[in-house]
């Protein structure tokens, strides 16, 4: 299933925003259960989605390459793995 295109065009806090919204919701036990289950739905896509934000932030990060003397000589690709 593809993100809705909503979502899809939340920036990293928005949608994280929204998130903490839903965990609330659910986590009060105020919500009906047909309720409780949509917001679930789109909470999980929410998540997805902020895990993707995150994974695309990783690859964009680069980690400063010092020389032997300690002084910053450039940089270079994160290495998450």
């Amino acid at each position: 299933m593809s993100e809705a295109p909503e979502i899809a065009s939340l920036n990293f806090e928005k949608a994280l925003a929204q998130l903490e919204e839903i965990v609330a919701k659910l986590e009060s036990g105020k919500v009906d259960l047909e309720e409780s289950i949509k917001i679930y739905e789109r909470g999980e896509a929410l998540r997805k989605h902020c895990e993707a934000k995150l994974a695309e932030a990783e690859a964009r990060i680069e980690k400063i390459v010092l020389s032997p003397q300690g002084k910053p000589v450039g940089t270079t690709k994160l290495d998450v793995e």
